[in-house]
């Protein structure tokens, strides 16, 4: 659950010094759309973007010779002039949900990885984050299935959950309690590894579990209201 565990270790940085051309040929040749912007040190001082390049370059719909002028002059600006300061950086010790909070929140595509010191050690991307809990809980794994029961009201349902499974020997990855909304009961989901569902279904019987069978014209009559 770290992100020292599924971060993008030894990232491509750039320089306050660096000219905009030469950062625009990284991006294009190496399909980045941000680049961690370090000092003689390594330390984290500012991000640039895909974005800030292009609002960098003139609008091919300018005159020529207004966009010479202007490419010139892009030929001749370092990076400083264009980078962002303020910036959310994460510690290799936050976890995959403080990313998914801050990519969310910030609404960026990456966030750079520091230490204590802004030493730059990686970079976390929403494709690291998708793959990390992809492969966190087995999705796509043949015969993972997403199970949905209702919480039946009595203690300890996810700790009678866990042991019908293990008493059974049913491999499982994720086991979550969704309170439901006014009038409505709690929901349990549970990630199972196995192909023998009907075997997960009757021990969840067993408990008094009752499974839950998706109605989908109910959940799009919920998603309009």
């Amino acid at each position: 659950m770290y992100i020292a565990r599924h971060m993008t270790t030894s990232p491509v940085t750039v320089t306050p010094d660096t000219l905009l051309p030469e950062v625009r040929e990284i991006m294009n040749s190496r399909k980045f759309r941000h680049l961690p912007v370090v000092d003689e040190r390594k330390r984290l001082i500012g991000m640039i973007t895909d974005r800030d390049l292009r609002s960098a370059y003139p609008s091919s719909l300018l005159p020529e010779d207004k966009r010479q002028v202007i490419l010139d002059n892009v030929a001749k600006t370092q990076v400083r002039s264009i980078m962002a300061q303020k910036l959310i950086s994460l510690s290799p010790l936050a976890t995959l949900d403080d990313a998914l909070y801050f990519l969310s929140r910030e609404k960026v595509g990456l966030l750079p990885v520091v230490d204590e010191e802004q030493h730059i050690l990686g970079v976390f991307s929403v494709q690291d984050l998708m793959k990390a809990y992809k492969k966190l809980y087995g999705i796509g794994e043949r015969g993972s299935a997403l199970i949905a029961v209702e919480d039946d009201g009595l203690p300890k349902p996810l700790t009678r959950i866990v042991r019908a499974l293990e008493e059974k020997e049913i491999r499982f990855s994720r086991l979550t309690r969704v309170h439901g909304e006014q009038g409505e009961k709690n929901i349990i989901y549970l990630r199972v590894h196995t192909f023998n569902l009907n075997g997960v279904h009757k021990a969840l019987k067993e408990i008094g579990m009752a499974i839950i069978v998706p109605d989908l014209h109910d959940m799009l009559g919920k998603s309009r209201s």
